[in-house]
C-alpha cells in the first residue's frame, strides 16, 4: 500500500468532448499517476508523495470503441456506414468488447489510484455498478446484475427481456484505473443496432428515457451518480 493515503478526488465535467481528445487526456493523467508511484517506490516512506485521483464525466459525439478482447466483426458498419451515421471508431486499451458512446449518455472515467481506497478490481467494478443501481432506484427503475456479465441490467430476475442500461470497461496498471462506465440516460439506442453490444448477441440495450417514457434531466442524473460514487468509495470530491 502507499505510505501516503489520499481519498480526495478531483471532479471534472468536460461537457461534450471528442472521444480521442478525452482518451488522450485520460492517458496523460494516468501516466502521471503511474510515474509518481514508480518514483515513490524509490523513496523512503517519509519522502513519498500522495497520488492524485480524478473522476471525469463527459458526453461524446457518436463513436464506437472496441476493447482489446473484442472482435472487429462485432462492428456491423464499414467506413461508409460510419460516415453516414456521423460516427467514428477506435480500437482502445480497455477490457471488454465493443460499445457505443453518444449524445444523451453519461460517460464516467474514474482515474483512481486504488491503493488510496482498496486493492480489488472486482470490488471496484461492483461499486461502480452499485452507484448506477442506486441512481436508477431513485427514479423507480429496478436494476441489478446478471452473473457473468459486467454492467447494469434491467429484468435480472425472470430475464424475460434482460436489457443493459450501463456498460463498463476498465483498464488498470499498478492499481491505477482508467476508462469506466457508459450510462444511457437519453441515448439514441438505434446506434446499438450497428454493433453486437459488448459481444453479447442475445441481450437488448435500453435507456432511462425509454423506461420512464419521458426525457430525463441529465444534470440531475450526474449529481446523483456523483454522490453515490463518492459515498460508496468514501471519497472526498473536489470540484
Amino acid at each position: 500500500m502507499n505510505q501516503v493515503i489520499n481519498k480526495s478526488v478531483k471532479f471534472l465535467d468536460l461537457g461534450t468532448k471528442d472521444y480521442k481528445e478525452t482518451w488522450d487526456f485520460q492517458e496523460n493523467i494516468f501516466a502521471q499517476i503511474v510515474e509518481k508511484k514508480i518514483q515513490n517506490r524509490k523513496l523512503p516512506a517519509s519522502e513519498q508523495k500522495a497520488t492524485e485521483n480524478y473522476l471525469i464525466f463527459v458526453e461524446h459525439p457518436h463513436v464506437y470503441t472496441l476493447g482489446k478482447s473484442g472482435e472487429l466483426s462485432h462492428l456491423l458498419l464499414n467506413e461508409k456506414g460510419l460516415s453516414e451515421k456521423k460516427a467514428t471508431f477506435y480500437k482502445i486499451n480497455r477490457g471488454g468488447d465493443i460499445t457505443y458512446h453518444g449524445p444523451g449518455q453519461l460517460v464516467g472515467y474514474p482515474i483512481l489510484d486504488l491503493e488510496n481506497f482498496f486493492t480489488d478490481i472486482h470490488k471496484y467494478l461492483r461499486l461502480l455498478e452499485e452507484a448506477i443501481i442506486l441512481t436508477l432506484a431513485e427514479y423507480g427503475i429496478k436494476a441489478g446484475r446478471i452473473d457473468g456479465l459486467t454492467g447494469v441490467w434491467l429484468d435480472t430476475i425472470e430475464q424475460k427481456n434482460p436489457r443493459k442500461i450501463c456498460a463498463m470497461g476498465v483498464k488498470s496498471s499498478r492499481w491505477v484505473t482508467m476508462h469506466g462506465f457508459a450510462f444511457n440516460v437519453n441515448a439514441d439506442i438505434d446506434y446499438f443496432n450497428n454493433i453486437v453490444p459488448c459481444g453479447i448477441p442475445d441481450k437488448a440495450v435500453t435507456s432511462m428515457h425509454l423506461e420512464l417514457e419521458r426525457a430525463v434531466d441529465e444534470n440531475e442524473v450526474k449529481e446523483k451518480v456523483k454522490k453515490h460514487i463518492a459515498d460508496l468509495f468514501e471519497m472526498k470530491l473536489i470540484d
